[in-house]
């Protein structure tokens, strides 16, 4: 296995083409085609499968791809520091579910590197995804909640996946709704003041059990339920049909506007907000700033 080898793989997977990818580092396709099938071969596993719309990655070359970028990045800080040669553009991914201090924070890590070039992804997604993410590399972080429901099967769900978790913080239940819903005059919200209101929540694709559930009290039955895939679409709702969700009371104005505000719900119980990473494997400077910027956040 060589640099070079790797740098093919991942500049196929950027691309989803041979071909282009070929033009692109200035190598004949044979040649590239060859040198992939023997690292397949050393390795003992398929990276790509070859489609007639191009090649797709499998789920083993998507683990190994991921290896394969921290390698290239690496070697690529190295000669930088040694042969003052040009770096790559530094990478770094977080996947969470759909909380503004998460995307604050990512905000606060770009701000604060300031790079010319880089490679950032933020994926708000749902919690089987979020898991998988990480454990697969896909991200460096992966940031979501437990209650005393969920937290005995996605613990075990993070054993089975090697994978290790932090307390960012603890949280009290809070409705999001909008600032001219009828219950916005009260200090604190019941479930019964809610009866008569949509109830909004994510929707969690194949996996859509309580368990991993974003909203806390998933378990408890409402009358009108919407789900949604993303956070602007669920914010609309929240206004436009004087809808609610549950949540962890922390919201940003500069990310959702004025219009929605957070209210305590008068229930017992908390949320633990926690970050998911590789066990055993250190964090990088980006990922180590982001966990302290969501802190940061928290506080204010």
């Amino acid at each position: 296995m060589t640099l070079q080898q790797l740098k093919y793989v991942v500049t196929v997977a950027e691309t989803g083409n041979i071909s282009e990818a070929a033009r692109k580092l200035y190598i004949s396709q044979p040649s590239m085609t060859n040198a992939i099938k023997e690292l397949e071969e050393e390795m003992q596993l398929l990276i790509f499968r070859r489609t007639n719309k191009g090649v797709m990655v499998t789920n083993e070359g998507d683990v190994f791809l991921a290896y394969a970028r921290q390698v290239l990045e690496q070697a690529s800080l190295l000669e930088n520091k040694f042969l003052g040669s040009t770096v790559q553009k530094p990478k770094f991914s977080v996947s969470c579910q759909h909380y503004s201090f998460a995307v604050n924070a990512f905000v606060d890590v770009i701000r604060e590197f300031d790079a010319d070039a880089y490679d950032f992804t933020l994926r708000e997604t749902q919690t089987h995804e979020i898991i998988e993410d990480v454990s697969r590399m896909k991200s460096e972080i992966g940031i979501l909640y437990f209650s005393s429901k969920n937290e005995e099967i996605l613990t075990k769900l993070l054993k089975q996946n090697d994978l290790y978790y932090e307390e960012i913080f603890t949280a009290k239940p809070h409705v999001f709704i909008a600032k001219d819903h009828p219950l916005a005059e009260k200090e604190a919200v019941s479930l019964e003041d809610l009866e008569e209101y949509p109830y909004l929540s994510f929707e969690q694709g194949e996996y859509n059990s309580f368990y991993f559930s974003e909203e806390i009290l998933s378990t408890l039955d409402h009358k009108k339920n919407i789900k949604v895939r993303d956070r602007a679409t669920l914010f609309n709702l929240v206004i436009g049909l004087h809808g609610y969700t549950v949540s962890s009371g922390v919201i940003s104005k500069e990310l959702n506007g004025e219009q929605i505000i957070a209210k305590p719900l008068l229930v017992d119980a908390c949320m633990r907000i926690v970050a998911i990473t590789q066990k055993d494997k250190g964090l990088s400077r980006y990922g180590t700033a982001y966990l302290e910027a969501i802190k940061r956040h928290i506080a204010q």
